[in-house]
């Protein structure tokens, strides 16, 4: 079936007259947004449902939501049959979120599942959190995290608070594309739906402050700057750090405003320093000890302490986690809680600082894709055999305990202020604490690479950039020739000294390559399942002796990763 002819689908009484009227003007003006808007389906990703919003198979819009939330019902009725089924829905600030979240609640409500809605924004993790307490069978969220303002998606959480995962995601989508438009049940019932709001976030609060506490160490003398850069954490994050006992909080009040339009950003990610900027200003009045920022839908952080000239540095998401894991490891150690059968969580796109760490701390690190659904199914699959301390992946996420299974600022950000209040009470920025753990277990530093490409002929661009790098590996990065190919497509290891291939079965198949070199360095090549982008996620480390010789190492291994971007000719 042609663009053109899936188009004029969208044209029968099925669809309102809005819907009908917004595609007919696409086909009049021979818009070059027919073809993106109708060439596929959306689909899920490593984060859900993601997309532009607008008519058309490839948008963001009611049907679509309608058909995914309508093929999810279809699944639930099998799942859970003479139960009464419940499903927790949150959103973020981005436009239409609030009506979207409605609009979800309203088909599921029309299949006779009940439905507990937030009233108003709430961050992603609340929304994890809040499936577990309330016993619900799912969660949704809509939220695009930090895509541009045109963005707004769907993540489907299970009853244990994650993400789904196989063989649920992969039952649902057939589900899904099984449903027809006029399928989908519009017509909901308010009886059905249970407004929840502040008493929930207070219950969530608590628990976020429980399970990230660990001392109370100078935490009245803590200059603490935070921005929700327009995103939802303005409900949780203040009175989360009032509540843990943090005095001198400083707010970027132009930015706690909720915008859809994300008014004083280009773009609302805490992982590019712009994002910061505000936060930054108002640091240099405030003589601010740490700056913090999340993500509209508060899943995210970036934290940005003061380097050793003094200055506010924005930490990469691999340095934060270091830092967060191995002082929870060091207090869980002090305490005696370590037994042996505990595990950290991570990514393959993360640095391998936390197999370091957990072999320090006598540990397990288990490893899985990207997402932070992959380390909700780790923690899933280890209950009643191993006990999960903490996780994170190099995307600026981290979660302390089990009582959110997905990446959550909130608790993130009040040990990260616990371990600053710690540092400072013992004459030592968080920066200082950092180059402490490199020199005990070895620098690691990594750059990431975005080679954004929109549209149809983007995404074939990208599927050939993949198909080349996994045909035509490179034989040697920045000097050192490369020792190991892994392909998790294929699920297998090649070992180009021994011209020897082994199978990889332990982690499900995914689109993503990593070479290793002989001095350790580490590139993983992988698109996104959520952005028009391919990433390369690239890793270099060396030993340190002292701070003199961190500044000295840093410059090198800066100097390095540029190299390998040369030699990937990704410049």
């Amino acid at each position: 079936m042609t663009t053109l002819e899936k188009a004029k689908l969208w044209l029968s009484d099925t669809f309102d007259k809005e819907t009908r009227d917004a595609v007919q003007t696409l086909i009049d003006s021979n818009s070059p947004d027919l073809e993106d808007s109708f060439y596929r389906e959306l689909e899920f990703g490593t984060g859900g449902m993601r997309g532009v919003m607008g008519v058309g198979t490839n948008r963001l819009n009611k049907y679509t939501l309608g058909q995914a939330t309508q093929g999810l019902a279809n699944y639930m009725l099998q799942q859970f049959k003479g139960e009464e089924i419940k499903v927790a829905i949150a959103y973020d600030v981005r436009h239409n979120s609030k009506e979207f979240g409605k609009l979800v609640a309203d088909v599921l409500t029309a299949n006779g599942i009940k439905v507990l809605l937030f009233k108003d924004h709430r961050p992603t993790p609340e929304l994890s959190f809040t499936v577990r307490d309330k016993k619900c069978n799912g969660g949704i969220v809509l939220t695009a995290s930090h895509n541009p303002p045109e963005y707004n998606g769907y993540k489907v959480y299970w009853n244990d608070g994650a993400q789904i995962v196989p063989p649920h995601d992969e039952a649902i989508i057939n589900e899904v594309y099984s449903v027809k438009f006029e399928e989908i049940k519009f017509s909901g019932n308010d009886d059905l739906i249970e407004w929840i709001g502040e008493e929930q976030d207070d219950v969530y609060i608590d628990a976020c402050i429980e399970n990230s506490t660990y001392q109370n160490v100078g935490k009245e003398n803590l200059n603490i700057v935070f921005t929700s850069i327009h995103g939802t954490t303005y409900t949780t994050v203040p009175k989360a750090l009032e509540k843990a006992g943090f005095k001198k909080i400083d707010l970027v009040k132009e930015q706690m405003i909720p915008s859809g339009n994300f008014t004083t950003v280009e773009s609302p990610n805490p992982e590019e320093p712009a994002a910061l900027e505000m936060a930054m200003d108002l640091a240099r009045i405030t003589n601010a000890d740490i700056v913090i920022g999340t993500d509209p839908d508060g899943d995210r952080l970036g934290i940005a302490v003061r380097n050793l000239d003094g200055e506010m540095q924005l930490l990469n998401g691999n340095q934060t986690n270091t830092i967060l894991t191995y002082y929870i490891l060091n207090e869980w150690r002090k305490q005696g809680r370590i037994t042996g059968k505990e595990f950290i969580g991570s990514t393959i796109v993360t640095s391998d600082i936390f197999f370091d760490i957990a072999k320090k701390f006598g540990v397990d690190c288990k490893v899985g894709l990207t997402g932070f659904k992959w380390i909700g199914k780790m923690i899933r699959e280890a209950e009643g055999r191993e006990k999960f301390i903490c996780g994170g992946e190099e995307s600026f996420g981290f979660m302390t305990g089990d009582f959110v299974r997905d990446k959550d600022s909130c608790g993130s950000i009040v040990l990260a202020c616990e371990i600053a209040a710690w540092c400072k009470a013992n004459g030592k920025t968080m920066y200082q604490y950092m180059i402490e753990i490199y020199q005990d277990l070895g620098m690691y530093y990594e750059g990431l690479v975005n080679i954004v490409r929109k549209g149809k002929e983007g995404a074939e661009e990208i599927q050939n950039m993949m198909k080349n790098f996994r045909e035509n590996p490179p034989k040697e990065l920045a000097g050192s020739p490369v020792e190991e190919v892994k392909d998790f497509k294929e699920q297998t290891s090649f070992s180009v000294s021994k011209n020897e291939t082994k199978v990889m079965n332990d982690i499900p198949k995914s689109n993503v390559l990593i070479y290793y070199t002989q001095d350790g360095t580490k590139v993983c090549v992988r698109p996104s399942g959520t952005e028009p982008k391919i990433k390369f996620y690239i890793s270099v480390k060396d030993t340190v002796t002292s701070e003199a010789d961190f500044k000295d190492k840093l410059k090198s291994l800066e100097a390095k990763i540029e190299d390998v971007r040369k030699d990937l000719k990704l410049d």
